[in-house]
């Protein structure tokens, strides 16, 4: 059984900061990677980020690039830091486990988390 865990989540005003963590349990070592996901109410899931487990590949969206950071602590967490946070990035944010081929697609991901609600305010 394999089990991921999201926190870190909160209400935070236009410009701040946050760190997201994606804490996993079970046979999570089997699966190359994690992905980040958000999704906003009415609108579609969306890639966020992935990053390997050993750290070394790491891919972002184009709406978050050289805002958002992930990493992982070499063991069984990655985290997602979330920089000059905007409004438009509030949606609840999940991680999951890559099982497919396509990291950007949402379906080719399993294994999800409960989700962290992320509020910017402007």
């Amino acid at each position: 059984q394999v089990t991921l865990v999201e926190s870190g989540g909160g209400l935070v005003q236009a410009g701040d900061s946050l760190r997201l963590s994606c804490a996993a349990s079970g046979r999570y070592f089997d699966f190359y990677a994690v992905g980040w996901f958000r999704q906003a109410p009415g609108k579609e899931r969306e890639f966020v980020a992935v990053i390997s487990w050993n750290g070394r590949d790491k891919f972002y969206s184009d709406s978050v690039k050289g805002r958002f950071a992930a990493s992982t602590n070499n063991q069984n967490t990655v985290y997602l830091q979330m920089n000059t946070l905007k409004p438009e990035d509030t949606a609840v944010y999940y991680c999951a486990l890559l099982t497919g081929d396509n990291w950007s697609r949402w379906r080719d991901y399993d294994y999800w988390g409960q989700g962290t609600q992320v509020t910017v305010s402007s």
